[in-house]
């Protein structure tokens, strides 16, 4: 069986909106507009692939809560309604350690797609 990555810390930071995940001595913050817009429920991933949904307007988006589900994920609520779509151990460790790559990602998908983010 392939190691799970469980991080040994969380911490929900509401004013700077963002999640903060410790796996032993490293650190990773990441914002809730970054873990919005990477949201593993079906209405961001789809149901197959192809079907991913662009998201917009997510740049001020703040998280509410966090709950943990069973002894694999944590389920993520956010001020804007959104809140299904579990994220496991495995999948907070992929948007961790692959921060970079993936925010580059989406800029580049919103700006193919003519969207400009709003900036604070």
């Amino acid at each position: 069986m392939a190691e799970q990555h469980i991080p040994t810390e969380i911490t929900l930071h509401k004013q700077s909106k963002s999640l903060g995940l410790a796996y032993g001595e490293k650190q990773y913050k990441l914002s809730a507009e970054y873990l919005r817009v990477y949201s593993p429920s079906a209405e961001v991933r789809g149901h197959g692939p192809g079907q991913e949904v662009l998201q917009t307007q997510k740049e001020n988006v703040g998280i509410s809560q966090i709950e943990p589900v069973g002894h694999y994920a944590i389920k993520i609520y956010y001020d804007d309604g959104h809140d299904s779509g579990l994220y496991s151990w495995d999948y907070l460790y992929d948007l961790a350690t692959n921060q970079d790559n993936l925010w580059q990602d989406y800029l580049n998908r919103l700006q193919q797609a003519g969207y400009q983010r709003q900036t604070q």
